[in-house]
C-alpha cells in the first residue's frame, strides 16, 4: 500500500510518502517539508494564535492534497509538542478537521518516544542488544532504553531545541555566560531521568535520532545525506564540545552557511547541541550512532504490524 505520514512539529510540517507492506522495508517515494514555526505562533496564554492556526490549516490542506495526488490510500496525520502543549489545541484540531477533512491526532510525549524507539529497534535489529535512544525535537527531548521493541523506560521532557532557544538563548549569538547557565540547568533537569535509564541496564548501543542529531553529526565530520542512509554516522562527546565552542560564538545567519545546517534550524542548533551534550554527559556516553529512522517510520511500522484501522488514519 502507499501511505502518507503527515508530521506537524514545532518547526515544520513534513509529509513522507512511502510504499510499504507488512514484513517489508518501507520504501520512501517522496518527502515534502514546509516551515511553519508553530511554537513561535503561540501567545503568552499558551494558545496557538489565529495566524498560527490559519497557517496550520492551510499547510495541512496543501499536504493532504499532495498525499492524494501521490496516490496515498491512507494518510496518517499527527502532531507533537507544539499542538500537544497548546491550551486551545482542541479548538485548533476541530478547525483543521472541519476545513481540511484531516483528523490530526496528537501523540503523547511517551507515545512519541516509544514509536521512535520501535523504528530504531527495527533499523538495527535484535543483534543490537539493549538500545538507549535520544531524540531532540523542537519542543521536547525523548529518552528511551530497552532490550525489546517496546522500551523498558521512556521519558518525554520539555527540553526541545526550539523551546530552550526561546527561553534561554534570545541573543544572537548567545552570550558565554548564558550558555554556561543553561548547561548547569540542563544537568540538573536530567539527574532523575538519567538515574532511571541507568537502572534499566547498560546499553549495548546508544543511538541518536532527529534532524538535530543528524546536523550535529554532519558538523563534526559525518558523511553528508547524499551518501545515503546506510552509511554509519557517529557523534562523539569530544567533537560535540568542540563544536559548541565554535557555533556558540556565531550568529544564526553565519551558522546557516555551515554544511548540514538549514536556515530554519540555524537559530536553534546551539540549544540542540547543548541538549545533546547534556544528555550524553548525564548518561556517560562518549559516542552515539545516528539512526536515519525515527518517529514517522515508527508510526508506519506500528500500523503495518497491528493494522490500526481508523486510529491515527484518515482515508482520502
Amino acid at each position: 500500500m502507499r501511505l502518507g505520514v503527515l508530521d506537524v512539529g514545532s518547526n515544520t510540517v513534513h509529509l513522507l510518502v512511502v510504499d510499504a507492506h507488512r514484513g517489508a522495508h518501507p520504501t520512501p517515494m517522496s518527502s515534502t517539508k514546509a516551515t511553519l514555526r508553530l511554537a513561535e505562533n503561540t501567545d503568552d496564554r499558551g494558545d496557538i494564535t489565529d495566524a498560527g492556526a490559519d497557517r496550520l490549516v492551510a499547510a495541512v490542506g496543501d499536504f493532504a492534497s499532495i498525499a492524494a495526488t501521490s496516490g496515498c490510500g491512507e494518510l496518517m496525520a499527527f502532531a507533537t509538542s507544539a499542538v500537544r502543549d497548546a491550551n486551545n489545541s482542541e479548538g485548533v484540531l476541530a478547525r483543521v478537521r472541519a476545513e481540511t477533512g484531516v483528523n490530526l491526532e496528537v501523540l503523547s510525549g511517551v507515545d512519541e518516544a516509544r514509536l521512535t524507539f520501535l523504528a530504531v529497534r527495527r533499523w538495527y535489529g535484535w543483534s543490537a542488544g539493549r538500545i538507549m535512544n535520544f531524540d531532540i525535537g523542537g519542543g521536547s527531548l525523548e529518552l528511551t532504553s530497552g532490550g525489546d521493541e517496546d522500551p523498558d523506560v521512556a521519558f518525554s521532557l520539555q527540553l526541545g531545541a526550539g523551546r530552550l532557544t526561546r527561553d534561554w538563548l534570545q541573543t544572537d549569538p548567545p552570550g558565554k555566560r548564558r550558555v554556561a547557565v543553561l548547561r548547569d540547568w540542563l544537568d540538573a533537569e536530567l539527574v532523575e531521568p538519567a538515574k532511571a535509564l541507568r537502572a534499566a541496564g547498560t546499553p549495548d548501543r546508544v543511538v541518536g535520532t532527529s534532524k538535530t542529531f543528524r546536523s550535529l553529526a554532519r558538523l563534526t565530520g559525518a558523511a553528508p545525506s547524499a551518501a545515503g542512509p546506510r552509511v554509519q554516522r557517529t557523534l562523539t562527546a569530544s567533537g560535540l564540545r568542540q563544536l559548541i565552542a565554535f557555533i556558540s560564538r556565531m550568529t544564526a545567519s553565519d551558522r546557516a552557511e555551515l554544511e548540514g545546517v538549514s536556515s530554519d534550524r540555524s537559530q536553534q542548533i546551539v540549544a540542540g547541541a547543548l541538549i545533546a551534550e547534556a544528555s550524553m554527559r548525564a548518561l556517560s556516553v562518549d559516542e552515539l550512532e545516528i539512526c536515519p529512522w525515527a518517529l514517522r517510520e515508527g508510526l508506519i511500522l506500528r500500523k503495518l504490524d497491528t493494522d490500526m484501522g481508523g486510529e491515527l488514519v484518515v482515508a482520502r
